[in-house]
Protein backbone atom coordinates (compact mmCIF):
# COMPACT_ATOMS: atom_id res chain seq x y z
CA UNK A 1 0.00 0.00 0.00
CA UNK A 2 1.56 3.45 -1.09
CA UNK A 3 1.07 6.26 0.90
CA UNK A 4 -1.44 7.61 -1.15
CA UNK A 5 -3.80 4.56 -0.20
CA UNK A 6 -3.21 4.90 3.46
CA UNK A 7 -4.13 8.36 3.21
CA UNK A 8 -7.29 7.71 0.96
CA UNK A 9 -8.38 4.93 4.28
CA UNK A 10 -7.56 6.99 6.98
CA UNK A 11 -9.53 9.37 5.94
CA UNK A 12 -12.37 7.00 5.19
CA UNK A 13 -12.43 5.39 8.40
CA UNK A 14 -13.37 9.13 9.73
CA UNK A 15 -16.64 8.98 7.78
CA UNK A 16 -19.71 8.30 10.50
CA UNK A 17 -22.04 5.45 10.42
CA UNK A 18 -25.29 6.84 8.74
CA UNK A 19 -23.12 8.90 6.42
CA UNK A 20 -21.92 8.95 3.23
CA UNK A 21 -18.96 11.21 1.18
CA UNK A 22 -18.60 11.16 -2.38
CA UNK A 23 -15.09 10.59 -4.31
CA UNK A 24 -14.30 14.30 -5.23
CA UNK A 25 -14.93 15.10 -1.63
CA UNK A 26 -12.79 12.83 -0.62
CA UNK A 27 -10.29 14.00 -3.16
CA UNK A 28 -10.58 17.42 -2.45
CA UNK A 29 -9.83 16.82 1.22
CA UNK A 30 -6.33 15.08 -0.08
CA UNK A 31 -5.41 17.83 -1.74
CA UNK A 32 -5.89 16.47 -5.84
CA UNK A 33 -8.68 15.81 -7.91
CA UNK A 34 -7.81 12.15 -8.58
CA UNK A 35 -11.12 10.73 -8.62
CA UNK A 36 -10.36 7.23 -9.89
CA UNK A 37 -7.38 7.45 -8.19
CA UNK A 38 -9.84 7.12 -4.60
CA UNK A 39 -11.72 5.07 -6.18
CA UNK A 40 -8.85 2.09 -6.90
CA UNK A 41 -7.50 3.14 -3.45
CA UNK A 42 -11.20 2.06 -1.79
CA UNK A 43 -11.36 -0.67 -4.26
CA UNK A 44 -8.08 -2.38 -3.01
CA UNK A 45 -9.49 -1.54 0.37
CA UNK A 46 -8.30 -4.85 2.55
CA UNK A 47 -10.73 -4.25 5.13
CA UNK A 48 -14.26 -3.03 3.94
CA UNK A 49 -15.65 -3.42 6.75
CA UNK A 50 -13.57 -1.94 9.42
CA UNK A 51 -12.60 1.01 6.80
CA UNK A 52 -16.37 1.92 5.70
CA UNK A 53 -15.41 2.61 1.91
CA UNK A 54 -19.07 1.44 1.14
CA UNK A 55 -19.84 4.92 2.60
CA UNK A 56 -18.30 6.84 -0.42
CA UNK A 57 -20.95 7.21 -3.33
CA UNK A 58 -20.72 9.34 -6.77
CA UNK A 59 -21.09 13.05 -6.71
CA UNK A 60 -25.01 12.68 -8.24
CA UNK A 61 -25.82 10.30 -5.61
CA UNK A 62 -25.56 6.90 -7.23
CA UNK A 63 -23.98 4.27 -5.22
CA UNK A 64 -20.83 3.95 -7.46
CA UNK A 65 -18.71 0.23 -7.15
CA UNK A 66 -17.77 -1.81 -3.82
CA UNK A 67 -15.21 -4.01 -3.64
CA UNK A 68 -17.38 -6.53 -3.38
CA UNK A 69 -20.86 -6.78 -4.95
CA UNK A 70 -22.50 -3.55 -5.30
CA UNK A 71 -25.65 -5.08 -3.71
CA UNK A 72 -23.62 -6.12 -0.68
CA UNK A 73 -23.13 -2.00 -0.63
CA UNK A 74 -26.72 -1.01 -0.75
CA UNK A 75 -27.39 -3.30 2.12
CA UNK A 76 -24.61 -1.82 4.26
CA UNK A 77 -26.26 1.40 3.51
CA UNK A 78 -29.77 0.36 4.27
CA UNK A 79 -28.60 -1.44 7.54
CA UNK A 80 -26.99 2.45 8.98
CA UNK A 81 -30.61 3.35 7.87
CA UNK A 82 -29.44 5.46 4.53
CA UNK A 83 -32.30 5.34 2.33
CA UNK A 84 -31.92 3.90 -1.55
CA UNK A 85 -34.16 4.05 -4.64
CA UNK A 86 -33.16 2.89 -8.25
CA UNK A 87 -29.34 2.65 -7.24
CA UNK A 88 -29.28 6.61 -6.04
CA UNK A 89 -29.01 7.85 -2.34
CA UNK A 90 -32.63 9.91 -1.10
CA UNK A 91 -32.10 12.90 0.69
CA UNK A 92 -28.65 12.73 -0.85
CA UNK A 93 -27.53 16.09 0.08
CA UNK A 94 -28.72 15.53 3.89
CA UNK A 95 -26.24 12.42 4.16
CA UNK A 96 -22.94 13.70 2.92
CA UNK A 97 -20.20 14.23 5.29
CA UNK A 98 -17.62 16.82 4.59
CA UNK A 99 -14.64 16.11 6.48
Amino acid sequence: MNRFQYRVLKLTSEIPKGSITTYKILAEKLGTKAYKAVGSALKNNPTPIIIPCHRVVKSNGELGGFSSKVYRKEDLLREEGIEIKNNKIINFKERVYRF
